[in-house]
Parts: structure tokens; C-alpha cells; sequence
């Protein structure tokens, strides 16, 4: 029995519940006969139609697989750009208004920045916001993404002035926050029977002006993927998705909040409309 796979798609290989597209054709021969086997597999729905058929007799194996892809989504997520239409809700108008561009002073420039660094004024850093708006949109992409497929999303932050409003988000989302302070061992040294997040989002990746967060080094150990908003005295390499922006002012903190929470929940809203069309199964 031979075994063609002609379509494999993943979202994220450090998922824990990765969701995956897998298009089969078997054929299997036995003397003058063969049985086709077509079927659509996810690892949230399945809709699979095997037939059996004489070679000659190819368009009852048609028709069988036409009605077996009827039962499939009309299209895949992954293929579209935009699939939640996340993209238009970041304007640099937003981003400017929320002071999201506003840096720290030249001396405490982490030189692993330097590429989002639009220039300084009156010594203080300015942030390139071009970048911040187009990273910003990937990541909230990825975040509906991850929402969609009921994946489990941790936020977190260190700055005492926002853990009210980080730990509302979370509650408005039905997802989860960390605020207070991280355990080291608290991922690498979890039982094998506790699931870990599928994605992070750190509001704030420092402890200290320098030094960073815990948590930031112990997802990159457990592959897990993070979003991490990055000031100018922060370092940007170990986070999967970088956002160069102020992360201390209270109004760019809620205008973050503001756009993962919508996100979120549109990825969500996705997710119970395909639920009730048959797309996927309810978990």
C-alpha cells in the first residue's frame, strides 16, 4: 500500500494542541480491482470518504470525494492572510495617541534595539512606529490564531501600576495571567501531566531596568511561543514575536490590552461559528 501526502500545514511546531491540515490518497491493488481512499484530517474535525470502485468506474470515486469536501471548511485560515481582519485595527494614529513611541533615555539603550530605533529627541529614544505597527499586526494575527484552536494563552506582566489591568484582560478573555513573581522551575520543573501554555504575552519582559523576566528565559526553553512588548533597554532576542514599543506608560499598556483582547476574542467568535457549521468538533 503506497501513501501519498500531499498537504501538511502546522501553525506552530512548539503548539501543545498543533493544528494541522493532512490531504491523503491511498491506493491499495489486489488483481484487476483497486480501493481509492480520500480523506480530510484535522486534529479538530474529520471528514473522510472511502470508496471502493473497479479502476474503470472513476466517477463514483469523483462524486464520493466531491461530497467528502463538501463536509470540509471552504477555506484554510492559514491560507489568508487576515483571516480575523485583525490588521486594520492598528493605526499609527492609535499607536502615536497612546505614546507607544516614547523610549527611554540614550544611556540605557540595549544595543540588540538599535533597529527599531527611529532616533532621539532632547536625549530621549523614539521609537520607530512603521515597525511597531506591522510586528504589532503579526503578532495579533498569531494571537487569533492560537485562539482559534482553543489554545491556552497566558499574559503577563511585572510592573505592580498594571496588574489590575492586566488580570481584567485575562478574566474578559477567559484566559490567564501571571503578575506576581515567577518561580524559577515554574515550566521546567512542571510534571509531565500539566499542560503548558500554547502562547505568552508579556506586557513588560524586564524584572528590573536590566534584568529580564524569568519567565521569558524558561519559554524559550520549553519552545513555547512568545509575544513581548520590547521598550529601548530591552533585549528582543528571545522573544518569537517582538513589539518595539513603551511598555510603562498606563495609556499604551491598555491600548495593548485593548487589541489582544479583541483578538482573542474574534478568534473565539471564529471558532463557535465553525463549531456550529460542523467545521469542527466541539472539545
Amino acid at each position: 500500500m503506497a501513501t501519498y501526502i500531499s498537504k501538511i500545514v502546522g501553525l506552530s511546531r512548539s503548539l501543545q494542541r498543533p493544528f494541522l491540515t493532512l490531504n491523503t490518497v491511498s491506493r491499495r491493488c489486489a488483481g484487476d480491482k483497486c480501493i481509492l481512499t480520500r480523506g480530510f484530517l484535522t486534529s479538530s474535525y474529520l471528514a473522510s470518504a472511502p470508496v471502493t470502485s473497479d479502476i474503470g468506474n472513476v466517477s463514483s470515486v469523483l462524486t464520493s470525494q466531491e461530497d467528502a469536501q463538501n463536509l470540509s471548511p471552504p477555506e484554510d485560515p492559514l491560507d489568508h492572510p487576515d483571516f480575523f481582519g485583525v490588521r486594520d485595527l492598528v493605526t499609527l494614529r492609535n499607536l502615536f495617541n497612546a505614546r507607544v513611541h516614547l523610549g527611554h533615555k540614550e544611556g540605557m539603550l540595549d544595543e540588540r534595539m538599535k533597529r527599531y530605533i527611529y532616533g532621539s529627541r532632547q536625549k530621549q529614544l523614539i521609537i520607530d512606529l512603521d515597525q511597531t505597527k506591522t510586528l504589532l499586526q503579526d503578532a495579533l494575527n498569531f494571537t487569533a490564531h492560537v485562539a482559534f484552536r482553543n489554545g491556552i494563552i497566558l499574559f503577563i506582566g511585572s510592573l505592580h501600576q498594571h496588574v489590575p489591568t492586566i488580570e481584567t484582560l485575562a478574566a474578559e478573555c477567559k484566559e490567564y495571567a501571571h503578575t506576581r513573581h515567577w518561580k524559577m522551575g515554574t515550566f521546567t520543573n512542571a510534571a509531565l501531566d500539566v499542560r503548558l501554555p500554547d502562547l505568552m504575552i508579556f506586557l513588560h519582559t524586564l524584572d528590573t531596568s536590566f534584568k529580564p523576566h524569568m519567565g521569558v528565559v524558561e519559554a524559550a526553553k520549553m519552545n513555547i511561543p512568545t509575544i513581548g512588548i520590547l521598550d529601548s533597554n530591552c533585549n528582543p532576542k528571545l522573544i518569537t514575536y517582538p513589539i518595539p514599543g513603551n511598555d510603562d506608560t498606563p495609556t499604551a499598556i491598555e491600548l495593548y490590552c485593548s487589541l489582544f483582547k479583541t483578538a482573542i476574542l474574534q478568534g473565539k467568535k471564529k471558532r463557535k461559528e465553525w463549531i456550529k457549521k460542523g467545521y469542527l468538533k466541539p472539545e
